[in-house]
Parts: structure tokens; C-alpha cells; sequence
């Protein structure tokens, strides 16, 4: 009999995950109970901020517990349900965590709206990350025509949509990432102005300086650490600093001192920490903008793709260690 193979937190990590934080298993599939439905998964997301999730610090979410599903959202088709708004056939994304098949109540569920869109941009592009980068460049940025845009982790999921959404409203786009491929992409495939490549070994503060000659006016901060503390010495007075992530800091044990933060009261800067989901009436109109760009070509994105759930545990990990280019997903099954 066909089982449901699933992916469990098996220890909280000190420092990076390892082969012991995760335990996978088989499970039987699950059946609907009144009010639910059961879906089969077809792709699975991951992203940075399930590094918090199975920390044991205080974050802004429920952690997952020892032994439970790893959380992550997917999509996937409904297959069996006793729910009166989900039918056999639907296509959905939620919260269905790092496994084959889910139940669901329909809390958080959403239905993929019929079009030429392939289904796995509903996580990334016309996803959580598009609408992250919508809300957090658009809201907290807001950025005007001729500004600089400074992006870290350019070359994410996140990231290269909001340097495109920078050109988009006129501003020149400066993206930075890790690789010369990865440079390349951002300024060639998403057609960022320039881009500077941090692993490169040259001089970071100089590259940017030649990189955005003006300054910068919103620096989107997807990453911390001393990338961040050298961005915010080319900061504008009364530039926008909308603070996404700290990637580079979540698997590290002993917290980085931000030498430059004086320079935020000096320069009068905004710098705001946001979590997309704190405002889910912003969804809606944000989706709507970006599925129409993304249909006329206007947003691109790639995708790294790992085969199979069980890889999902050594994909995440490559995904904080910056092995992907675009969005980060696992492929569970075929549609």
C-alpha cells in the first residue's frame, strides 16, 4: 500500500542544521474527517525563515516541535474531501509541510486561479516571495523615480524580484550576490543595472561605491552581517531600509556587532523589520500586480529544484548556504 513519506524535526540544531535535525518516515496517508480535505503535494517550498522555526529562540511564529512534520507550504491537488469549499481536483497552496499528502481544515488555503501560469510560481514569484518583495520595497521603501535601490541576496527568490520591481518604478537597480553566475543572472536575466559579487575578494565598500555612485536610497536587507554593515555607510540621508532577513546570521552562534549603525541617525534613515503575513489584506492587490507582470514577461525568475521529498532536508540546507539561484523548491510529484 502507497504510505505518506514525510519529513519530521528531529533535534534543534546549535549552529547549522546536520544529518540528526531531521528524521524521515512513513506514515499512512491520511484520510478527511468532516471539515477537511486531503491533499497530494506537487511542489514543496523552501525558504530562510524556516531556520527560525526550529530554533528554540523566541520569533515572531510558533516553532515546530520535536517530532512533528517540518512546516513549509506546497501545492498540491485535493484528492479526497469532506469540506463544502474544496472539491477532488482542486488545485490549493498552504501550509502542508515537508510530506507527500496532507490534511487540511482549509485555514490559510487559497485555490490557484485558473491561467498559463505554471503552478510552481504560486511560491515563488506570484508567491510568499513576490509579494514579500512587493510589500516590503513598495509599503516600507517606497521608492521614487531616479532613486537607488540596493538589494543583498540579489539573486534570491526574494531579492530579484525586488530589483525588478525597483526598475519597474524607474530606479536604478543594484543587486548584491555571492558568484559571478549569480552577478550574471541578476544583470542579465532580471536586468538589474549592476551587481557586485561579494565573494569576489575585492574591496566591498569600493565596489559599491562604483556600483551606485549617488548613494543609496532604499537598501532592501535580505542578509545582515558585514554585507549589511558596509551597505549602510552608502546610505542617502533619509534613505529606507526595509530589513526582510539576516540570513547570514541564523546559523551563527555568537551575534555580529554592527559597526555602522550610527550612521542610521546621522543620515536620518527609516529601517523597518517586516513579516509579510502581519497584513494579509495587502495580498490580494499584490498578487494581482504581479501575476499580470510576470504573464507579460516584465518579472522573471529561475528555479533550483531538488526531486523528491527526501531531499528536501540537504536542499534546504544548500538554500541558507546560498547553493540556489531564484526559488528553492523540492518537486514531490507529478501533476
Amino acid at each position: 500500500m502507497p504510505s505518506n513519506t514525510r519529513v519530521l524535526l528531529a533535534a534543534r540544531p546549535d549552529g547549522w542544521p546536520t544529518d540528526a535535525t531531521f528524521r524521515v518516515d512513513e506514515a499512512p496517508i491520511p484520510t478527511p474527517r468532516d471539515g477537511e480535505f486531503v491533499v497530494r503535494l506537487l511542489w514543496l517550498s523552501l525558504d530562510p525563515y524556516m531556520r527560525g522555526r526550529i530554533s528554540a529562540a523566541k520569533s515572531y511564529a510558533k516553532g515546530v516541535e520535536i517530532g512533528d512534520v517540518m512546516t513549509g507550504s506546497g501545492v498540491g491537488q485535493v484528492v479526497d474531501s469532506k469540506h463544502p469549499a474544496f472539491a477532488a481536483g482542486d488545485t490549493v497552496i498552504g501550509q502542508f509541510g515537508w510530506q507527500e499528502w496532507a490534511a487540511s481544515d482549509g485555514a490559510g488555503v487559497m485555490k490557484v486561479p485558473p491561467g498559463p501560469l505554471p503552478l510552481s510560481v504560486y511560491l515563488g514569484t506570484v508567491g510568499m516571495p513576490g509579494v514579500t518583495a512587493y510589500v516590503g520595497l513598495l509599503d516600507i521603501g517606497a521608492p521614487k523615480a531616479g532613486e537607488t535601490v540596493l538589494v543583498s541576496a540579489a539573486a534570491g527568490a526574494v531579492g530579484g524580484v525586488v530589483g525588478q520591481l525597483a526598475k519597474i518604478q524607474g530606479c536604478r537597480a543594484v543587486g548584491i550576490a555571492g558568484g559571478r553566475e549569480k552577478c550574471d543572472y541578476v544583470v542579465r536575466e532580471l536586468g538589474f543595472d549592476a551587481c557586485v559579487d561579494y565573494k569576489s575578494g575585492g574591496d566591498l565598500d569600493k565596489e559599491l561605491r562604483a556600483a551606485a555612485p549617488k548613494g543609496v536610497d532604499v537598501l532592501f536587507e535580505n542578509v545582515g552581517g558585514p554585507i549589511m554593515d558596509t551597505a549602510f555607510r552608502h546610505l542617502n540621508p533619509f534613505a529606507r531600509v526595509p530589513l526582510c532577513g539576516l540570513v547570514s546570521q541564523y546559523n551563527e552562534t555568537v551575534p555580529y556587532a554592527v559597526a555602522s549603525f550610527g550612521l542610521l541617525l546621522v543620515n536620518r534613515v527609516k529601517l523597518q523589520g517586516f513579516i509579510v503575513s502581519d497584513d494579509m489584506s495587502k495580498w490580494p492587490g499584490a498578487l494581482a500586480k504581479l501575476s499580470g507582470w510576470v504573464a507579460e514577461g516584465r518579472i522573471k525568475g529561475r528555479e533550483t529544484i531538488a526531486k523528491g521529498i527526501r531531499s528536501a532536508p540537504a536542499a534546504f540546507v544548500g538554500m541558507l548556504r546560498g547553493g540556489n539561484i531564484g526559488k528553492q523548491l523540492v518537486k514531490v510529484a507529478e501533476a
